[in-house]
């Protein structure tokens, strides 16, 4: 089967002026430092996280001395990864400043998490000076210490990277920094900038730079093939992560057709999990009434929007196959066909917003199903109620009872969860009806992501965050430290169990036995206590309303510390079936 690509026209947007109309005013000589600092702060910069040093001494006292917010944090993988959150918190491009050498490298796992989930971030590192090169320099960065990694040339981590050697670089570095902030889909790009340089002063006047920002639509004929298909039989809509801000067109088109919605599991909340249409999660930590539909109301079609239907939300299951294909709308023209490749495929390269308000004119409403749904008998995600116990260590069902009930619903908090049993817990039972409200990360899924991103993401939404983390994932990095510094109201629920309780039920379901995934406990509680946060341990079921209720009113930084049933497993179980099936192909093709 093959790939159908349809024509593609631009389509221009009129935004709001985000500062990418770039001017340096001053009569005075700027340095490099100061003129680039100027440049992200007309393209809208409102952040700089990172570690300081002496490389980038210049360069940290100028973001310093500006109208951007800086925040000293604890480690360099704890900023870039709040910094991606603070970027979906306030949709304003972040900056992370690093010193050379194990800054640089330290703050790779949050920047590749970053560039995998479509952030606008931006790395400012110091770089050795050219006469220091290849002389053993303190934390030498250089072609003779880092050459080949990729880290200072765009490629797979970075949209744009470059070292700048000279001011007449600047005007080039501006305009490819403002494309790259303007452009539809995320942007992570790196200035490297040796020390001697940064105070060096700007020779000649950087131009205006003048950017319309254009968003890709699929043409009217294309729209008008799509409605005739979809008209055809019955037709599913799976949405992803790319389709968070045409959450409400989405919904007016499912109600108007009586389309099935499911989503991915970072596309939680676009689609209301409690409306009638809704048939479940996908992928990872998914529901089972989404293979029941699919078994029993299989659709002719199934419309993609914004997932690239990779492992974490399908696993690549011949039974998310529609029987007449797929209709795949995404802005990156080599995500349709990629996940299903035997798939029949008509790929639409278009902004998902502009495709499915182009798309809806072709269903108008017709006037007697005016605020009337279609009466639908779809599979729905079970909820199992388990009632508090005032004996025994928390179990994790009832855990995440009482934070959808005290939390979730009853509050407007961004609510975010770490890789492992945190995110399998949150995905399968935790239930939004706003995209804002949530966040996870099954990309790269690194360990440590929002023990670190929900002091970012409290700080961009200008609110409270809560982060739904392990033991594991607080012991590898957390920014309490700096919430408390900054006075950010962020909250971490430690799900306290002692393991690495996935890796441990993970090893045992393919058959492998005496995994040692045994953490020594650790008193959560007390730690916050001697950073100077709130810390408050839970070891009974019926004390966790009280205690998740302190925390939403709270407005210092406060740790629960769960003390947690390990005996439950949490629901991965096609995640390990995905992995045995992996063996057994790579086993056979051999």
């Amino acid at each position: 089967m093959g790939i159908g690509l349809s024509p593609v026209a631009i389509k221009p947007n009129t935004l709001p002026d985000l500062g990418h109309k770039l001017s340096w005013q001053s009569s005075a000589p700027l340095s490099v430092a100061e003129a680039v600092v100027e440049m992200l702060t007309q393209m809208g910069v409102k952040y700089a996280f990172g570690v300081s040093g002496g490389a980038i001494a210049n360069l940290w006292h100028t973001l310093q001395q500006s109208s951007i917010e800086v925040l000293h944090f604890r480690h360099e993988s704890g900023a870039a990864f709040a910094a991606c959150e603070a970027y979906f918190a306030s949709s304003h491009p972040v900056v992370v400043f690093t010193t050379t050498g194990p800054g640089i490298t330290n703050a790779l796992t949050g920047l590749f998490a970053a560039r995998w989930e479509g952030a606008k971030v931006i790395l400012l590192s110091g770089f050795t000076s050219a006469p220091q090169r290849g002389r053993w320099a303190c934390q030498e960065t250089s072609p003779y210490t880092m050459s080949n990694t990729g880290i200072f040339s765009s490629g797979a981590l970075f949209n744009y990277a470059t070292t700048i050697e000279c001011s007449s670089q600047l005007p080039e570095v501006s305009r490819r920094l403002a494309l790259g902030t303007t452009r539809p889909d995320g942007f992570v790009a790196h200035l490297s900038i040796p020390t001697a340089i940064q105070s060096s002063l700007v020779k000649a006047s950087l131009p205006r730079v003048n950017l319309s920002h254009s968003l890709a639509t699929a043409s009217e004929e294309t729209i008008a093939q799509c409605a005739k298909l979809l008209s055809e039989r019955s037709f599913a809509i799976w949405v992803g992560f790319g389709a968070r801000k045409a959450a409400a067109a989405i919904r007016q088109l499912a109600e108007k057709t009586g389309a099935a919605v499911m989503c991915s599991p970072r596309g939680k909340g676009i689609f209301p999990e409690n409306h009638p249409q809704f048939v479940g999660v996908t992928g990872f930590a998914g529901h089972e009434s989404v293979f029941k539909y699919m078994q029993e109301k299989k659709p002719w079609h199934t419309l993609v929007l914004g997932t690239r239907l990779g492992e974490p939300t399908s696993f690549w299951n011949p039974m998310m196959v529609p029987s007449g294909g797929f209709l795949h709308v995404d802005i990156d023209p080599d995500v349709p066909g990629t996940a299903y490749p035997e798939a029949e495929t008509f790929a639409i390269q278009s902004d998902v917003g502009e495709f499915v308000k182009a798309l809806l004119k072709y269903f108008p409403q017709l006037p007697n199903q005016s605020n009337q749904l279609p009466e639908m008998r779809l599979p729905r995600p079970k909820r199992h109620i388990i009632n508090p116990s005032a004996e025994g260590s928390v179990r994790p069902e009832v855990l995440m009872h009482v934070i959808q009930r005290v939390i979730v619903d009853n509050s407007n908090v961004v609510v975010m969860a770490e890789a492992g049993n945190s995110f399998a817990w949150v995905i399968n039972q935790l239930q939004f009806t706003k995209p804002e409200r949530y966040r996870v990360s099954t990309g790269l899924g690194s360990m440590g992501h929002f023990a670190t991103g929900v002091v970012g993401a409290a700080l961009g939404h200008d609110d409270k965050a809560v982060a739904i983390v392990g033991d594991g994932s607080m012991l590898m990095n957390n920014e309490i430290s700096t919430a408390v510094r900054y006075q950010i109201p962020a909250v971490w629920i430690v799900l306290n169990d002692g393991r690495y309780n996935m890796c441990e039920k993970g090893q045992a379901m393919q058959g492998f036995q005496d995994t040692d995934a045994e953490i020594p406990q650790t008193d959560f509680a007390r730690i916050a206590h001697c950073m100077g946060a709130e810390g408050v341990s839970v070891t009974r079921e019926s004390d966790l309303q009280q205690v998740l209720e302190k925390a939403i009113a709270s407005t210092s930084p406060l740790v629960v510390d769960v003390l947690i049933d390990p005996t439950p497993s949490a629901p991965m179980g096609n995640r390990i079936q995905s992995l045995k099936l992996q063996c057994t192909t790579s086993t056979s093709s051999t």
